[in-house]
C-alpha cells in the first residue's frame, strides 16, 4: 500500500508561518493548494521526489469546516497547537475498503489556481477523528499526471514514519503486515502519550531532517 501524502493542521493565525517554517526546513517553497469547498478547508502543498507530497492545511471561516469530518479533524489538530494530522495511502480501487467499513466513500474537490479541478474519492476520516492513528484512504480520480505529486519541486523524499499506537490494529485496518505497512516507506512505532502520526523524517540533499 503506497503513502500518498501527509498533512500537517495548523490554526488560520499560524498557517502562512508555518508553511515557509517546514518548506525552510526541506529547502523547498509550497505552491498554493486551493481550497476545498466541501471540507471547509484550504491548503499548501509541497510535492516531493518518490511519488509523495507534504501538506498544510487550515480550516477556512466557513460552516462546511464544522460539518465535514475533514473540516472537523483539521479544526481539532489546530486547537491543540498543531502538527501532524495524519497519514493518507493512495488505493487504485476504493470499493474494498468501502466494504470493509461498511458506507460509501465520499467524493472531494479542489481547484487550483491555474484553474484545474482535483478530483478524488475518501474515506476513513470517522475513524480517523476517534482514532489518530490511523490512516485514512484515497483514490484519485483524475489522471496520475495531474495529481499533487506528479511534479516535484524538489529532490526531497520521505524516508519514514514514526506512529504512536498499536501495530496489529493499524495491520487489521489497512489489510497490510504489521511489520511493513507501506511500500517503500519505513515505519516506526512509538511511545506517545496521543496516539497518531509523530514524526516525518525527510531524506534532503543536506542529510537527513525529521519534522
Amino acid at each position: 500500500m503506497r503513502l500518498d501524502h501527509v498533512s500537517y493542521a495548523v490554526a488560520r493565525d499560524s498557517f502562512v508561518s508555518t508553511v515557509q517554517r517546514i518548506g525552510s526546513a526541506l529547502g523547498a517553497g509550497f505552491v498554493d493548494g486551493g481550497v476545498h469547498p466541501r471540507f471547509g478547508t484550504r491548503n499548501f502543498i509541497l510535492p516531493l521526489s518518490g511519488g509523495t507530497y507534504v501538506e498544510v492545511v487550515t480550516t477556512l471561516d466557513h460552516p462546511a469546516a464544522d460539518r465535514a469530518p475533514f473540516g472537523q479533524a483539521v479544526a481539532r489538530r489546530a486547537a491543540e497547537g498543531g502538527g501532524w494530522l495524519g497519514w493518507v495511502v493512495s488505493v487504485d480501487d476504493i470499493a474494498p475498503v468501502e466494504a470493509r467499513l461498511g458506507r460509501t466513500s465520499t467524493e472531494g474537490h479542489r481547484v487550483r489556481p491555474d484553474g484545474f479541478d482535483l478530483r478524488w474519492k475518501q474515506i476513513g476520516l470517522l475513524e480517523l477523528l476517534e482514532d489518530p492513528q490511523l490512516p485514512y484512504f484515497l483514490q484519485w480520480s483524475i489522471p496520475r499526471e495531474e495529481r499533487p505529486s506528479a511534479d516535484p519541486r524538489t529532490s526531497t523524499t520521505i524516508h519514514g514514519v514514526s506512529i504512536a499506537g498499536d501495530a496489529a490494529s493499524i495491520a487489521e485496518f489497512l489489510g497490510e503486515p504489521a511489520d511493513h505497512p507501506l511500500d517503500q516507506i519505513d515505519v516506526t512505532w512509538v511511545e506517545d502519550e496521543e496516539p497518531g502520526l509523530v514524526s516525518v523524517e525527510f531524506a534532503t540533499a543536506h542529510g537527513p531532517v525529521t519534522i
